[in-house]
């Protein structure tokens, strides 16, 4: 055992102490809080911030860090010492080159911004919210300029914290491919939209039903709840404190069946990552999910590759249509796939079909692109939002509810967050491509039993946490990095089967 490690295990603690503590504010906040509790409660963050930046950015670990790095003390260590140790160093450099007070302002802002989005959302007020979002973008710029590496823009320092390594540049080619194969296949698809049939998805759905569906749902993947739990929020997330306390929220409409069962689902694929973190790695800087881009792999492969399938639901239908008997007792299981698979370009990216969906993710990703190079304000974001979903997707917004302000990412400062739901969708669909030389996947469906699945995924990429980055895991399991050609064959093959195979 190094001693030079031991002594910084006193610092990680502390820091994954106080980290807990803002993960549960964070989860209070979206949750249960009352409304008036803000105010206060961001000065609690605020110091709570202060206290974790302290306990990493301070003399004492800058010494450590240095004195571990050099080869003889480095070679020493254990891999899961040396992997602490790489992500610790790399989190050091950022944060100390941010102002402490700046940090500490930062979190404070954050922390009023989310119930200042959630209002003006549900006010459609775009206007009330946009001076928050101003302030945290000007924040976010700030702190890449201070972090960026050489060469890098500000919109490459946020992706790089998102998806280590995969920037504009890359992202640019990425973009365009899926552009490229999902642009003419929507168009045919939509021609055929008319055979679709799914009215029956909006019709009344008692929210107490969902609940006991969705809690079902979430068992039936595999969610433990003497290790994790559900409660209701204005957007649906997952977070945790280590792999014995994850927690997932979901909302619920009662004109919406697909809504909450394909939200749960998502949400559960993130929580069987961060539950199958092995043990040894859960209370450490490394007990997490390794990147966005990963854990959105693990969201999307169940939800959708997964959870739209027939071979999902042949064992599930007949306990859907007893679960609500007045609304879906004249839709067998053909129609219910081709409904929950219907391709129809609209506003809402939660909402959105596996075939429109990245092009939503296109529109952020180009918008962010503009807001960080100065080419669009803030106060612009409402048109150019508007014009961009003109330009994909052929509609208008009706609202900034369910335009602009449909997302929660940016009142938390997440710019470059959003790459990483496209990049989880095409590492899922290349997952899915190996899997199957290694799992019955349409067998363990069919049969309900999708423990095998689940195992699968968990020794191939869960068990690690942030040990291996994205491709270290994509290599070590499919032998080849992020390939984004077995996204665009998924998405061609599976459309073309439903739409215009007959």
């Amino acid at each position: 055992m190094s001693e030079l490690f031991e002594k910084l295990k006193p610092h990680l603690e502390q820091q994954f102490a106080l980290g807990n503590a803002l993960t549960l504010y964070g989860w209070d906040n979206e949750t249960l809080a009352p409304k008036e509790a803000m105010e206060n409660t961001a000065k609690i963050i605020g110091t709570l911030s202060a206290l974790s930046y302290q306990a990493l950015v301070n003399d004492e670990v800058r010494g450590l860090l240095s004195a571990l790095k050099e080869p003889k003390e480095f070679d020493a260590l254990s891999n899961v010492e040396q992997c602490i140790v790489k992500k610790l160093t790399k989190n050091f450099d950022r944060l100390e080159k941010i102002p402490a007070d700046e940090y500490r302002a930062y979190s404070e802002l954050t922390a009023k911004a989310a119930p200042a989005w959630a209002n003006a959302k549900q006010n459609n007020d775009f206007a009330s919210f946009a001076p928050v979002l101003k302030e945290i973008v000007t924040y976010q710029k700030k702190f890449a300029g201070y972090t960026k590496n050489a060469g890098m823009s500000l919109y490459d320092a946020m992706l790089d914290e998102n998806e280590e390594g995969i920037l504009t540049k890359e992202l640019d080619v990425f973009f365009e491919k899926i552009k490229e194969a999902v642009l003419p296949l929507l168009k045919k698809v939509v021609a055929q939209n008319d055979k679709v049939d799914k009215n029956y998805n909006f019709r009344s759905y008692p929210v107490e039903k969902q609940r006991e569906f969705c809690r079902f749902l979430a068992e039936y993947i595999g969610f433990d709840f003497n290790r994790g739990v559900m409660a209701e929020s204005a957007h649906p997330f997952t977070t945790n404190l280590h792999n014995h306390d994850v927690r997932i929220t979901n909302h619920f409409h009662e004109d919406n069946l697909e809504s909450a069962m394909f939200s749960v689902i998502h949400e559960g694929g993130h929580a069987l990552y961060e539950m199958g973190v092995d043990d040894a790695l859960t209370l450490t800087p490394v007990g997490g999910g390794t990147s966005m881009g990963v854990h959105e792999s693990q969201s999307r492969f169940y939800e959708n590759v997964l959870g739209r399938s027939e071979a999902f639901w042949k064992p599930l239908f007949e306990k859907l249509q007893s679960t609500y008997p007045d609304a879906l007792s004249d839709v067998d299981l053909t129609q219910f796939i081709r409904g929950i698979n219907k391709a129809e370009p609209g506003p809402v990216r939660t909402e959105a079909d596996e075939l429109t969906y990245p092009l939503h993710i296109i529109i952020r990703y180009e918008i962010e692109k503009m807001l960080m190079e100065d080419m669009v304000s803030v106060e612009e974001l409402p048109r150019v939002w508007n014009e961009k979903y003109e330009e994909y997707l052929g509609i208008i917004p009706k609202n900034d509810t369910e335009g602009v302000l449909q997302d929660v990412h940016w009142s938390g400062g997440m710019f470059g967050y959003f790459p990483s739901y496209a990049i989880g969708n095409a590492v899922a669909a290349q997952i899915y491509a190996y899997m199957h030389n290694e799992v019955n996947v349409k067998e363990c469906l069919e049969s309900g039993k999708l423990m095998p699945i689940r195992e699968y995924l968990r020794e191939h990429i869960h068990c690690f946490g942030s040990t291996k980055n994205m491709n270290e895991l994509l290599v070590a399991m499919t032998g080849e990095p992020l390939n984004a050609d077995y996204y665009t064959k998924y998405l061609t093959e599976k459309y073309t089967k439903l739409y215009l195979s007959e």
